[in-house]
């Protein structure tokens, strides 16, 4: 799990990280780290934890709320899927489980055993999707705020920040309310990626 002695490499770092089995006794599905990530990389996209989808298929947003996503970036999933322009590191890297209200969240063991190390190899971003509250309570300076408010003053942060709601469809009544959303922030995201990834 990477604890017997350091990484010398990114890669080194992420065979370790897929084949971490920490949380296993907490996953319903057992453990399938998901992540994607290159030294090279610009962008990286924080998530929250991979859904049931991703954990069968092992491929990062490979659901809806990935589909949503690569149309809120304007970018096809081949370029989505180059580790080598996009890091996909979210906050859980194994399915938690469902409750009453959607997927568990993400089992904080994650990041506090694997969230500096990785980031720390990533020298090249130049652009951070944090995509909800976890992935906000994490990478964005206190006080913690709503998700609304902080993607709403998303200029706090920008241009080496942005924080996004989930693209999730249960999200849908909350784009419906807030169309400002799609008039604001998804401009210049679009114009930041499509310049970071030329």
């Amino acid at each position: 799990m990477g604890t017997e002695r350091p990484p010398t490499s990114l890669d080194a770092l992420l065979a370790d990280v897929r084949a971490c089995r920490l949380c296993e006794p907490a996953l319903p599905l057992g453990a399938r780290p998901v992540v994607q990530a290159s030294a090279n990389a610009r962008i990286l996209i924080v998530g929250q934890a991979p859904g049931r989808r991703v954990h069968e298929t092992g491929i990062p947003f490979n659901d809806p709320s990935g589909d949503r996503l690569r149309d809120w970036l304007a970018i096809d999933r081949a370029r989505f899927y180059d580790p080598a322009l996009v890091a996909l590191l979210p906050m859980g890297f194994c399915y938690p489980g469902t409750g009453s209200a959607g997927d568990l969240p993400p089992r904080p063991e994650c990041a506090a055993t694997w969230r500096a190390r990785l980031l720390a190899q990533l020298p090249h971003v130049e652009l951070t999707l944090v995509i909800g509250q976890y992935a906000q309570q994490w990478h964005l300076p206190p006080p913690r705020r709503p998700v609304t408010e902080q993607v709403r003053n998303w200029h706090r942060y920008w241009p080496k920040i942005i924080p996004l709601p989930h693209p999730s469809p249960r999200n849908n009544l909350w784009l419906r309310r807030n169309p400002w959303f799609e008039t604001d922030v998804l401009p210049a995201l679009r114009k930041s990626v499509a310049h970071l990834l030329s």
